[in-house]
């Protein structure tokens, strides 16, 4: 059975991951240029991980748990604790979009977690103006992720996690020689664009420079290399060589109510040993 993850995340891989595990990098240290709720890390068993992402406030939210959890753990509880209505999570919404200039490290983290189990359906939106707007959930009681909190933070100290705030040009000049990398990238045009959670988007020349930069990094280093996308991105990664497999994964959040599963693609380029 998969671990849980800290976060509820639109495109996590907690349900795929007894399809995606076997055609995951086989490394040393595994390194994650998206890494989203952080499911993959969750639920694999490499010695080390470079896990990154552009979205701030999640870094800021798993930085916070691997060097101060407890305050995190303390302050977000308070939250958890109150009870559920919609002027509260507007109140804390505002805060949380204020100048974070004056605010901790622990108390944007908290206000984050908080936002993502109390909002709707766990999206992770933002306005052009970078403003988190993802409107009132209206859940009874809200689930305090104290049990995985306690799995991230041992996970972390465990493999001794490096947690960046980057873009993931940036992440991938970091790839050392043994490394595997695991692409999840907001996916390709046919997909519901709820996978879509920083201000930045995510285009299809964005796409093709990324399945470009992977390509090339396998080919002068030989690092395996696996992506996750949709079936739009299948002529793209094909024509770069990569091994494309076809998996059918649960919608848990769908603008037009269809909760079918859906067709994903893993494409996979193995590693050549140095």
């Amino acid at each position: 059975m998969a671990n849980k993850t800290i976060l509820k995340w639109a495109g996590s891989k907690v349900r795929i991951m007894e399809q995606l595990r076997p055609h995951l990098p086989k490394a040393k240290r595994l390194v994650e240029p998206f890494a989203g709720s952080c499911a993959v890390m969750m639920n694999t068993d490499y010695e080390e991980y470079l896990i990154a992402d552009v979205n701030q406030d999640l870094i800021n939210l798993f930085g916070a748990l691997a060097f101060v959890p407890d305050g995190v753990i303390f302050e977000a509880s308070v939250f958890f604790n109150q009870n559920n209505n919609h002027s509260d999570y507007y109140r804390l919404r505002n805060e949380f979009n204020s100048p974070k200039s004056g605010m901790s490290q622990v108390r944007q983290a908290s206000l984050f977690l908080y936002l993502n189990r109390h909002c709707y359906n766990g999206l992770c939106r933002y306005n052009k103006q970078g403003k988190f707007n993802v409107p009132f959930g209206k859940y009874k009681a809200p689930y305090f992720p104290r049990n995985e909190i306690d799995s991230f933070c041992d996970k972390a100290y465990l493999t001794k996690a490096k947690i960046l705030n980057l873009e993931w040009q940036d992440t991938l000049s970091l790839v050392d020689f043994n490394d595997g990398v695991y692409c999840d990238p907001p996916y390709m045009a046919g997909r519901d664009s709820f996978t879509q959670y920083h201000t930045t988007g995510f285009t299809d020349a964005d796409h093709e420079a990324l399945a470009i930069a992977l390509k090339d990094i396998n080919d002068i280093q030989g690092n395996p290399i696996t992506v996750s996308n949709s079936p739009a991105a299948k002529e793209l990664y094909a024509d770069l060589g990569f091994s494309i497999h076809e998996i059918q994964a649960p919608r848990t959040i769908a603008a037009n109510g269809n909760r079918k599963p859906a067709t994903e693609i893993i494409a996979v380029l193995t590693g050549v040993k140095s």
